[in-house]
């Protein structure tokens, strides 16, 4: 026999890039079940590169040259592979087979077995893998991440062979791995490397049931029922994990397996309340507890109403919120929390403004928030465009006659005989104000028409 051996060649061989796999079963008696066998095309000879580029093909490989005691007949089969000389692969649960050209053009089935899992190993990965998304989304995008390894092994299950686990078959009759079982897992290297399934299906599941079955247990979490996991109760790797939460890329590359999401829950009626922390306890240095628990109801209040518009019909078409600054932001906590006089006095301080100045910038926020405080702030001159149109607006707002004497310096028009006046903001609304003090100050909201704005600035304060 060529190459050493006494064993007989397989004499079924009609090409070696056409075995279909479709005669033997995992146990090698029978047809393997729908979906449990993969058939890969006879791949192009591997000149110029490494067999395996993921780590996991690296893993593959080596288990395989861990467990071959001949380091010749290992370097013949590298051979083989990188030549070509390795036919089409089937793999199902247990069992990888090809067909293997010889060097003199012999042919021999050869076949490496890999021991499946039980279905208690399946349970527990199904269950470790169902904790965490991001172990299915990696799966998905053909990777195998390191921790998807470590976590499994956490609960009992061993993905990857080791030493002695690649089991070789050969019609060659050789006892040891041959150059054809060995170029049959150098082959199987560069499967694995574009999709680790092929693995799982080694192991006995394929991608189909496998994602079918993890399907099922996502349900059955969605649901509310038990999740599965391991037998003794004791929380996996990627259970600890999954208290951080789970990546957005991850959940959306496995948004073909996973449930949908459940609809939103119903608005509360009210913002909830904040704890009291009016302990016995000593607070640290520095840490106000009165402060604290405004800064919480704050925040539920705020939580409340982002809330309600999230679920206001259009929502998803409105433009995002402009961020508000430091400065903004007190300004808005003192007029919408309505803190204690010592608060306010903190926040005045950490907005860089001093007690009058803060009064009239929490008027302005009441009656118009961000863009009122902007009008109080600012003073700016209108370009010639939006002169002309504040002009335009001024002489449409008041009979012949009845118009009041204004004095116009930027954007403001002062009435001459009384102690109000107009601010025209950015977005072509009036704004009233009147003197107090000695101050100008926010009179009311704005208003398209600038008699009514000017109007509101003489009355009482709101």
């Amino acid at each position: 026999m060529s190459d050493g051996h006494d064993g007989d060649r397989y004499d079924g061989y009609d090409g070696y890039d056409g075995y279909d796999g479709g005669e033997y079963g995992s146990d090698g008696r029978g047809d393997a079940a729908p979906g449990q066998e993969r058939t890969f095309a006879a791949l192009p000879p591997a000149h110029g590169h490494g067999f395996a580029r993921s780590w996991w093909g690296q893993a593959w490989l080596k288990a395989l040259e861990d467990t071959a005691l001949d380091g010749r007949q290992l370097k013949r089969g590298r051979r083989f592979a990188r030549e070509g000389r390795v036919g089409a692969v089937s793999v199902r649960p247990g069992r990888i087979t090809a067909v293997v050209r010889d060097g003199d053009s012999s042919t021999y089935r050869s076949d490496v077995l890999l021991q499946e899992l039980s279905e208690a190993d399946w349970e527990r990965f199904l269950g470790m893998a169902v904790e965490r998304a991001g172990h299915i989304a990696a799966l998905l995008d053909r990777e195998m991440p390191p921790h998807l390894v470590e976590d499994a092994a956490a609960a009992g299950v061993e993905l990857l062979p080791g030493i002695g686990d690649l089991d070789p078959e050969c019609t060659c009759e050789a006892w040891d791995h041959c150059p054809h079982t060995a170029a049959l897992c150098y082959q199987v290297a560069r499967l694995l490397d574009q999709d680790p399934f092929v693995l799982l299906l080694m192991r006995g599941r394929g991608e189909r049931r496998l994602l079918d079955e993890l399907q099922v247990r996502i349900a059955a979490r969605a649901e509310g029922h038990a999740p599965s996991g391991p037998a003794d109760g004791s929380r996996s790797v990627a259970a600890r994990a999954d208290d951080r939460g789970v990546r957005a890329d991850e959940a959306f590359a496995a948004r073909d397996i996973l449930p949908p999401l459940p609809g939103p829950p119903p608005l509360p009626a009210e913002p909830g309340s904040s704890p009291s922390l009016d302990t016995e306890t000593e607070a640290q240095a520095g840490v106000d507890p009165a402060a604290l628990e405004m800064l919480a109801t704050d925040g539920a209040a705020r939580a409340h109403r982002m809330l309600s518009e999230a679920l206001a019909p259009g929502h998803g078409k409105q433009p995002p919120p402009t961020a508000l600054t430091p400065q903004q932001d007190a300004v808005r906590l003192a007029a919408e929390a309505r803190p204690e006089p010592w608060v306010t006095k903190r926040l005045a301080a950490g907005s860089g403004r001093r007690g009058a100045e803060l009064d009239a910038a929490v008027r302005a926020w009441r009656y118009g928030g961000v863009a009122a405080l902007t009008v109080l702030e600012e003073d700016w001159t209108p370009d010639p465009e939006h002169l002309a149109r504040a002009r335009a607006q001024l002489a449409e707002a008041w009979e012949e006659g009845e118009r009041p004497r204004l004095r116009a310096a930027g954007n403001r028009w002062t009435a001459v005989e009384s102690g109000v006046q107009l601010r025209y903001g950015r977005d072509g609304r009036w704004w009233p104000y009147r003197k107090e003090s000695g101050r100008w100050v926010p009179a009311g909201p704005a208003d398209d028409d600038p008699a009514a704005a000017l109007g509101a600035s003489a009355g009482p304060e709101d």
